[in-house]
C-alpha cells in the first residue's frame, strides 16, 4: 500500500493540515480533505500526482470539522461517496448550522481560514458504523468511532495503520504532543477512552491530520494522555477559581507555549502548532467541558 502526505500548506505554513493519498486498484482513496481554503493546492499537488479531482470517488474523513472536511462538497461535486460518522450527516447535507456556528467564532476570517462549505447530497453521504469495514478495489478500511474530541469521529483503519484524525492529537515534526480541545464536544472521559480503542488496535503507525506519520506508537499515546490531563487539570482549576473563559486565554497561551518552548521549538514551529491547534480555542473546548460536568454532578 502506497501513502502519499500532501501537506496542505494552510495558512502558508508547512506541516499544519495533511491529506492522504492511498494508492488502489480502483483509483486513488483521499482521507481528509482539508478546508476548502487549501483547495485549490490540493488539487494543484493531485494533478502532480497525475490524478484528477474526478478520480476520487471514495473520501474519508475523520469528522466534519472545517479543517478536516470543509472541501469534502467539491469533491462530492466531482462524484465522490463522502464517507463519515453517522452523527456528522445531517450537517455536511445542510453545513448552514455549522457554518453559521463558525462564522460566530471566526468572524470575518472564515473566509481566509476555511472558505466557502455547500451541501452534499445525502446520497454521496456514506454512514459508517462502529467497526464497519469498507472495502474499495484491493484496500480494506475500518471505522473506529473514537469520541473525545468530537462526538462524530472516526479513526480509519488499513491493516496496521491508522489515519487518526485528532483523537491521536497533535505533533508536528519532533515537536511534543498537544491534544485539540475545540467546543462543542470535549469529553475527557470519553477520549481517554478512545486512546484505550487505539491501542487495542496496536497500529505500527499513525497517520496524523496535524501532522505526519508516527512509528512510536505507545509512547505517543503515554504523552498525549499525560498532556491530555495536564491541560484538563489547569483549565479546571482556574474555572473552579471564578475565572471567565477570556481571563483564562492568555494564561493558557502562555501556558502552553512554554511547554513548546520548553521542548527546544522556534517561534516559526510555535506559529505551526497554534494554526494546527490554536490554545484559545481549548480553552473554550474545555472550560465547556468543566461547565457541563459540574452542572451534572
Amino acid at each position: 500500500m502506497t501513502i502519499t502526505t500532501v501537506d496542505l500548506h494552510f495558512l502558508g505554513l508547512e506541516h499544519a493540515i495533511a491529506s492522504y493519498i492511498i494508492e488502489n486498484s480502483e483509483g486513488p482513496i483521499l482521507i481528509e480533505t482539508g478546508p476548502y481554503s487549501t483547495y485549490p493546492y490540493l488539487v494543484e499537488q493531485i494533478n502532480a500526482l497525475g490524478y484528477k479531482i474526478s478520480d476520487f470517488k471514495h473520501v474519508f474523513i475523520t469528522h466534519i470539522h472545517l479543517d478536516h472536511a470543509g472541501a469534502a462538497w467539491a469533491f462530492a461535486k466531482e462524484g465522490a461517496n463522502i464517507y463519515l460518522h453517522p452523527l456528522g450527516v445531517k450537517h455536511m447535507a445542510d453545513p448552514s448550522r455549522l457554518m453559521a456556528s463558525a462564522k460566530m467564532i471566526y468572524k470575518d476570517d472564515m473566509d481566509r481560514l476555511w472558505g466557502q462549505m455547500e451541501p452534499i447530497p445525502e446520497s454521496q453521504l456514506i454512514q459508517v458504523g462502529d467497526k464497519e469495514t469498507i472495502k474499495v478495489g484491493d484496500v480494506e478500511i475500518k471505522s473506529l468511532h473514537t469520541p473525545g474530541h468530537a462526538k462524530h469521529h472516526i479513526a480509519w483503519q488499513i491493516d496496521g495503520v491508522i489515519f487518526s484524525g485528532d483523537v491521536a492529537g497533535v505533533k508536528i515534526a519532533n515537536g511534543p504532543v498537544q491534544p485539540p480541545c475545540p467546543p462543542p464536544d470535549i469529553n475527557i472521559e470519553y477520549w481517554l477512552a478512545s486512546i484505550n480503542i487505539l491501542r487495542k488496535a496496536k497500529p505500527s503507525l499513525l497517520y496524523l491530520t496535524h501532522y505526519g506519520s508516527i512509528s512510536n506508537v505507545d509512547g505517543h499515546f503515554d504523552e498525549l494522555e499525560e498532556i491530555l490531563s495536564d491541560w484538563s487539570d489547569f483549565v479546571k482549576v482556574k474555572w473552579e477559581g471564578g475565572m471567565t473563559n477570556e481571563a483564562i486565554v492568555p494564561l493558557f497561551i502562555n501556558y502552553t507555549n512554554d511547554q513548546l518552548k520548553a521542548k527546544g521549538l522556534s517561534q516559526n514551529e510555535i506559529d505551526q502548532y497554534q494554526a494546527a491547534n490554536p490554545s484559545w480555542m481549548s480553552v473554550a473546548g474545555l472550560v465547556r467541558y468543566w461547565t457541563k460536568k459540574m452542572n451534572t454532578n
